[in-house]
C-alpha cells in the first residue's frame, strides 16, 4: 500500500507523478487527511482522482495538523460519511510528535 507522499498528483521527477507509479505498481492507497480550512474539499476531490485514475483507496487517516481547527468532530464526522473507503485513524496534533505513541491509533483493514 501507499500513502500519498505529498499528494496525489505530486510530481516525483520530470516525467513520474505520483499517481503514475502507484498505477504502474498496482498498489491500494492510504490518504492522510491534514484537519484545517479546506481539508473536506482536498479529502474529496482527492478520493475522486484516485477513483477516477483507477486505483483503489484503501482507506485514510485524519491527521490533526491545526491545533486550533474549528469544528474538528464535525468535519470528521462528515469525512466519514462522505469518503468511500473508511477511517483508518486518527493522530492528534502533537506539538513534538513521537511515532511510537501514535502508531497504535492505526487499524488496518
Amino acid at each position: 500500500m501507499v500513502e500519498g507522499v505529498g499528494g496525489w498528483a505530486a510530481p516525483l521527477s520530470a516525467t513520474l507523478d505520483q499517481r503514475d507509479l502507484v498505477r504502474a505498481l498496482r498498489l491500494p492507497v492510504v490518504m492522510v487527511v491534514g484537519l484545517r480550512l479546506g481539508c473536506l474539499n482536498h479529502a474529496r476531490l482527492t478520493a475522486a482522482a484516485i477513483a477516477a485514475d483507477g486505483c483503489e483507496l484503501l482507506g485514510w487517516i485524519a491527521s490533526a495538523v491545526d491545533p486550533d481547527m474549528a469544528c474538528r468532530e464535525e468535519n470528521l464526522a462528515l469525512l466519514d460519511a462522505r469518503l468511500p473507503a473508511p477511517r483508518l485513524g486518527y493522530l492528534p496534533y502533537r506539538a513534538e510528535p513521537r511515532p511510537a505513541d501514535l502508531a497504535g491509533r492505526i487499524t488496518w483493514p
